[in-house]
């Protein structure tokens, strides 16, 4: 099982609980620090697995694009995929590749890791793409007119946008594994507890984190995810929404084909795909 932002808040209570269950994972983390101290922590839960942890910066696409390299190569057969890493920006801050930094860490590293990862995915027959997304989905739009919110940018806005691109991402990438035995599903962890927002000063980042004394705990909030990851329930159960392991009904915006087609080939285009995949 890979897993993104696997070493802290619900990832890596995820991870730890996967590996408690014989999963062996292949984590995908920035610090090496927390990576190291995730990959101790999973083999003293699983030491007969071979954990395994890839570093790079999911907000940038050369990072992406070679972590894909790099794991596809070291498991040419992956049985679930979690894209789970997250983040929240109290400030509008741009990548190196011109991406708006919400954007490109929330949405780009899934559609980009999904996409290098895809024949590994095939190659079981079976597998799962799980995208954790979130309820803040709800209230967002999507201006494909200035997808990387160069106007009137906030916080909010630019986190619940990203959320409902999990979805809609989720829902266009159904359509093209029609067929190959991937199942791919998303999810609402409910409002939990991480480190999600915790590096933002000002209004935003004191509402956020005021917020977090009535959140759930990281170990509620995985709850959704080894569900998705490991039931039989779900095997074959894909294109769905789920909160508190049960299907639940997404934004209207969320099931616009359109939009999700729209936004397949707006994040080809950045991720630089000759072709959609």
């Amino acid at each position: 099982m890979v897993i993104t932002g696997g070493t802290s808040g619900i990832g890596q209570v995820a991870a730890e609980r996967l590996a408690a269950m014989g999963a062996r994972i292949v984590l995908v983390a920035r610090s090496q620090s927390r990576g190291e101290a995730t990959l101790r922590r999973l083999r003293e839960l699983a030491p007969a697995q071979a954990h395994s942890v890839h570093y790079g910066d999911i907000s940038r696409l050369a990072d992406l694009h070679r972590l894909a390299v790099e794991i596809r190569a070291a498991e040419p057969r992956i049985d679930v995929l979690i894209n789970n890493a997250g983040a929240a920006f109290g400030r509008r801050e741009v990548t190196e590749d011109g991406l708006e930094l919400t954007f490109a860490t929330n949405h780009m590293s899934y559609f980009v890791l999904t996409h290098g990862l895809r024949d590994s995915l095939i190659a079981v027959g079976a597998a799962r793409v799980i995208n954790t997304s979130s309820r803040a989905h709800e209230g967002a739009k999507i201006d494909f007119d200035d997808l990387q919110m160069q106007k009137n940018y906030s916080l909010y806005r630019a986190y619940g946008c990203s959320k409902l691109c999990n979805i809609i991402f989720t829902r266009g990438l159904v359509r093209r594994l029609e067929g190959t035995g991937i199942t791919a599903n998303s999810l609402h962890p409910g409002f939990v507890k991480t480190r999600i927002g915790d590096q933002n000063a000002g209004f935003g980042g004191a509402i956020f984190r005021f917020m977090k004394n009535f959140a759930l705990t990281p170990e509620k909030g995985a709850e959704t995810i080894v569900y998705l990851a490991s039931s039989e329930d779900v095997a074959k159960t894909t294109g769905l929404y789920f909160y508190k392991c049960k299907p639940i009904e997404p934004s209207k915006l969320a099931q616009d084909d359109a939009a999700a087609e729209r936004l397949w080939k707006e994040s080809a285009s950045v991720a630089h795909f000759s072709t959609s995949p």
